[in-house]
């Protein structure tokens, strides 16, 4: 049995990105486990959004890419007797383009070829419909692609159902069997899926409470036998670095849960989880393949329960470690497929365009593609959302690939007419549900003052040339279609009148780069301002 103490913090560029462990998670009863004892290893990862040939820097080391995460995930499962692999959703969506272009089938050839054992879904299965959730999972044919075979591992889902019958889309749990022992897997998506999603990714199905399809699930379990089980959600939360305190959804999901619950593998957020909220292990590995998570098991054979815990996270550096030779080729045979499309050359970057907002909110790419759009479709003002700016732009070359990189979901740009009003409101809805989600904008300016209450904190707004944007009058209004249908809580959008479906967003900044000066550039100019504490 493995044994994982506390161990140095490396600084953290990002939470969407990993980092060198800080925080491990023991409990259970010490010592080796004896002969009526089962070691079970469970590797788990969440959110790798079809990177299957993008590696990340973390500082001055590289982590990531599918080739280098199966070269640890073998490595580890063949330290162990018993070892499965599963994960915690948005494994595809929001995909790089070697993926995304053939409908995130090679992500899950690659899942079937590292042998997963169990999954359930994230908010970005749906991003194209449940019927295309369901293709990747079952199989099926697409007009693109063909007939797919589809994964050859179960999914788990217990709080999404058809609407009109109550059923559940996907089996709300699975029990699989280590050395004779029943472990019971339950997967949630998160409740906020319809707020993230275009409302066509959700229609038909509906979420219910995560916490009481859980524990009627585990209560299930219970009726069959079934101690030792296991929590794969995609729902978040972040840790404190120092104290290993945890705070978020999934935090308060865990606490309500049944104490039979052992271990809850966690995702969505993006961040590092390594610790126990009511005794249960609650875990999560970043994110895009930059690390996973290896959870020891002991079961006692007579029992069937859990009697012995311990995770740690795992970086997967590219120092010291050769790629998975099969997984590079299989990577390397989609890249071809894709090649004509994303090697297409649209212009250089005069330095890196950084996604990362400045303290009031700005952010220098979201200036870029804000412009993009307004310049696209000639309207008075954009708005752009944060979560869907998903890279940056690298100096040098940038291609089309590069650019799908970072505007991968293929939304359409909607026109609309606000008034002056509205766009106040609109933008005191960036602050809602204890979370802060900072529009992007191009056309005006505006100061927000923090210590006003969430809902009143706009205190000054103004077109690009100073002159006030007054509250009576009517202004053409440039989002995307995510937004525009009221998606991150941006309900004001759907009050807008003259709605028009336009180009592709994608398109829009393609275009938009490749008419500018080169090499190009853009920065932060203080279209975003903060006052009070």
């Amino acid at each position: 049995m493995k044994r994982w103490k506390r161990i140095g913090l490396t600084t953290l560029l990002s939470t969407a990105l990993a980092a060198t462990p800080f925080w491990t998670a023991e409990t259970g009863a010490q010592g080796k486990a004896k002969g009526h004892q089962v070691q079970l290893q469970l590797l788990g990862i969440n959110d790798f959004h079809g990177q299957l040939n993008v590696d990340r820097k973390i500082g001055d080391a590289k982590a990531g890419r599918a080739d280098y995460l199966a070269s640890y995930l073998k490595e580890r499962e063949a330290s162990v007797k018993n070892s499965w692999t599963v994960h915690a959703g948005d494994m595809v969506g929001a995909s790089a383009p070697v993926s995304a272009l053939l409908q995130d089938e090679p992500t899950i050839e690659f899942m079937n070829h590292m042998e997963f054992d169990a999954g359930t879904v994230g908010n970005h299965e749906f991003d194209e419909g449940v019927q295309e959730m369901l293709r990747l999972i079952h199989g099926g044919e697409h007009e693109a692609t063909g007939d797919f075979e589809g994964a050859d591992f179960p999914y788990t889902v217990a709080n999404v159902v058809w609407e009109e019958s109550g059923k559940p889309v996907l089996p709300p749990h699975l029990i699989k069997k280590v050395q004779g022992i029943p472990v019971g897997f339950i997967g949630i998506a998160t409740t906020d899926t319809p707020n993230i999603v275009t409302p066509s990714g959700v229609k038909g199905v509906k979420f219910t409470d995560a916490s009481d399809a859980i524990n009627r699930e585990v209560d299930k379990l219970k009726a069959k036998g079934v101690q030792a089980i296991v929590v794969l959600a995609h729902e978040g939360a972040f840790q404190d670095q120092q104290t290993g305190e945890m705070d978020g959804p999934i935090v308060d999901i865990t606490r309500n849960l049944d104490d039979e619950v052992d271990v809850v593998i966690a995702g969505h957020s993006h961040s590092g989880l390594n610790g126990n909220v009511g005794g249960k292990l609650l875990v999560q590995s970043y994110s895009y393949g930059t690390a996973f998570s290896d959870i020891d098991l002991v079961l006692d054979r007579r029992t069937g329960d859990v009697v012995e815990k311990s995770a740690e996270i795992v970086n997967t550096w590219h120092d010291g470690i050769e790629p998975d030779a099969e997984v590079r080729a299989m990577v390397e045979k989609y890249e071809e497929e894709v090649a004509p499309i994303i090697n297409r050359e649209i212009g250089q970057a005069a330095e890196t365009i950084i996604r990362d907002p400045s303290p009031a909110g700005e952010s220098a790419l979201g200036n870029l593609i804000a412009d993009a759009q307004r310049w696209k479709t000639g309207t008075d003002f954009a708005f752009m959302n944060p979560g869907g700016i998903r890279s940056d732009i690298e100096a040098g070359t940038v291609t089309w690939g590069d650019l799908y990189t970072v505007q991968p979901f293929n939304n359409n740009l909607v026109t609309m007419t606000l008034t002056g009003e509205q766009i106040e409101r609109l933008l005191n809805q960036q602050w809602q549900d204890g979370r802060t989600r900072m529009l992007q904008v191009s056309g005006l300016t505006h100061t927000w003052d923090a210590s006003r209450p969430a809902g009143d904190r706009i205190v000054d707004l103004k077109k690009a040339d100073g002159t006030p944007i007054e509250p009576d009058t009517r202004y053409t209004v440039t989002a995307n279609s995510f937004i525009a249908a009221g998606g991150d809580h941006f309900s004001v959008f759907t009050e807008a009148t003259d709605q028009v479906v336009g180009p592709v967003d994608l398109d829009a900044l393609v275009e938009y780069i490749g008419q500018l000066p080169q090499p190009f550039s853009a920065e932060i100019e203080g279209r975003i301002q903060q006052t009070g504490n």
